[in-house]
């Protein structure tokens, strides 16, 4: 029997136990995710996410970040204090992990800043925080009835924050948040009149009182924000050095900006290249269908999603446990339509909720709909392979049950989005695609998408595009519709770092694999290898070279560039 089908049979049963021994590594690991839990504001990228303590409400008040800050402090002290240098390699990875981790939180603190920059950073703390409670299927329990209540009692607070927070607001920044709450008080009512049939009757008698003061609170934002406009700096860039310290302590890539353009552009080349040998093979062949209904995409999904499941097996291409549950879809229910867009509308689960399938809302088969809806209603695997399996929810289910607690929580998206890129190409080759042309040429249309992420990412984190060229370039090269284009350049000016994880997340694990294979020669099993991948898929590539190989290349090269972290 495969060694990991062994694994993954003690996996669950060790998801609770407790460390073998604790040290300092293991106290500070369960201080900061204990506290990380509690500050991490709330995203629109789906991959962070996390179990958040009992009645958690975001809280960025100022003597809130000032705390934060200390705490941030204390935690690098903490780190900087441990000699990890003669531990086993795999320790050393932990410990590595928890730097990267403490970074993030200096990272979001002090560079990019965006309580302080970002207006929209307080719709995700409010809005957003609100959508978040509603992905997770029925019911509606008492409690997260109770949490809805909090959530949308907190929006005044919060904005209030915002306006003492907001000490160097950009401008472009604020165009966006006023784009979003143009119309969020009657959305939001609208969300709230579709649930609450749903809510206990407790929640049932408060929630339209709540709600129209949430709604309120929304539009005194937006008037505030409207007078501070014209005071208001232009300038979205976070620098260079910002994004270095990035790339090096948070990310953990040895790779200076220009060499990421550089690797954009190789890629985007090859893409090009690839999609017109796939058109020229494939002429002639008809162009695929849109299906009749959203009942019958759904169904359709259900069938693939088992399907990949078996090719990958079929094919030892990767261990699918029978433990892990489905990568499902729903139609987007009536209490969360009206929000659409605020944040992504999946449900990964989470590290307490293994046993649950995956859930992502879909809106019914049209033309009209975006560049990844409008793929995934032609073929749902084009979507399953990345989003479901296997892709994110696989692959957050394998590390979410990790042995080892450091790696069940860390995340990193270079890792995690690679991991899910990687899926996509790797299974056009491996054959997934060969019954359908024309899905192999959108398959082509997404790596060009991904490898403009790139310039996107670098030159809106320097300054060389503003969010506006960025859109335009997205339209004009993958191409793309104006509407997604301009989404993702909004979302990548704001959380600079993240476009890149796919191209360079793939790149890295490309010659991983390659290294793998020369290490190993006629020993070399990929099952092997995507197992050991996609099991520690929440960690570095840098660092699973190091543990899997025992090359430490990449990270001597990033030690040469950043010292530990200064307390």
């Amino acid at each position: 029997m495969n060694v990991f089908r062994c694994f993954f049979a003690v996996l669950v049963a060790s998801f609770f136990a407790p460390a073998l021994h604790a040290d300092a590594l293991d106290d500070l690991a369960r201080d900061f995710w204990a506290w990380r839990a509690a500050e991490m504001p709330v995203s629109t990228d789906d991959i962070p996410r996390l179990d958040r303590p009992a009645g958690w409400l975001p809280n960025w008040s100022p003597a809130a970040v000032q705390s934060y800050r200390k705490q941030v402090g204390e935690f690098e002290q903490r780190w900087n204090d441990i000699d990890a240098s003669k531990w086993p390699v795999p320790r050393q990875v932990d410990d590595r992990l928890i730097g990267s981790a403490i970074a993030r939180a200096r990272w979001e603190l002090d560079y990019l800043g965006a309580y302080q920059r970002n207006p929209t950073f307080y719709l995700d703390q409010t809005l957003g925080a609100y959508f978040h409670l509603l992905i997770e299927p029925p019911p509606f329990s008492e409690v997260r009835g109770a949490n809805i209540l909090a959530t949308l009692s907190a929006f005044s607070r919060i904005l209030t924050d915002a306006r003492s927070n907001l000490a160097a607001p950009i401008r472009p920044f604020a165009d966006l948040a006023l784009d979003q709450l143009h119309d969020a008080h009657p959305r939001l009512l609208a969300s709230v009149h579709e649930l609450k049939p749903l809510l206990d009757p407790a929640a049932q008698k408060q929630i339209d009182t709540v709600a129209e003061s949430a709604g309120q609170a929304l539009d005194a934002y937006a008037q505030w924000l409207k007078e501070k406009l014209p005071s208001m700096s232009s300038q979205t860039a976070i620098g260079v050095a910002g994004y270095v310290f990035f790339l090096k302590n948070v990310a953990l890539l040895p790779y200076f900006p220009q060499q990421l353009l550089e690797i954009g552009r190789q890629e985007w080349a090859r893409s090009v290249a690839f999609q017109i040998y796939e058109e020229h093979r494939n002429l002639g062949a008809p162009e695929l269908p849109m299906p009749p209904s959203v009942d019958a995409e759904i169904a359709r999904e259900r069938e693939d999603e088992l399907a990949v499941r078996r090719y990958l097996q079929e094919k030892r291409i990767l261990t699918v446990p029978s433990w892990v549950q489905h990568y499902t879809w729903q139609p987007m229910p009536a209490y969360m339509t009206p929000l659409d867009g605020v944040a992504e509308a999946d449900d990964f689960t989470s590290p307490a909720r293994l046993d649950q399938n995956c859930v992502r809302y879909i809106s019914p088969p049209s033309a009209d709909l975006g560049y990844f809806a409008l793929a995934d209603a032609k073929d749902p695997r084009t979507g399953i392979v990345h989003e479901g399996v296997p892709g994110h929810y696989f692959q957050l289910s394998l590390s979410w049950a990790h042995p080892d607690v450091i790696r069940r929580h860390y995340y990193d998206s270079g890792a995690n989005e690679g991991i899910g890129f990687y899926a996509e190409e790797m299974l056009l080759e491996a054959g997934l695609f060969d019954n359908s042309p024309r899905s192999r040429e959108i398959i082509d249309n997404m790596m060009r998408l991904r490898a403009l992420r790139v310039e996107v990412d670098v030159k809106l984190a320097l300054g060389a595009f503003t969010i506006a060229q960025a859109a335009e370039f997205l339209q004009k090269t993958v191409p793309m519709d104006s509407r997604t284009a301009h989404a993702e350049a909004k979302f990548f000016a704001s959380t600079p770092g993240q476009a890149i994880s796919y191209q360079i997340g793939k790149t890295q694990i490309l010659r991983f694999l390659a290294d793998a294979r020369k290490q190993q020669g006629d020993r070399f099993d990929l099952e092997t290898f995507h197992n050991f991948l996609w099991v520690n898929g929440n960690v570095p590539i840098a660092l699973q070279r190091w543990e899997y190989l025992g090359l430490k290349d990449d990270l001597e090269t990033i030690e040469k560039m950043r010292p530990r972290l200064e307390p």
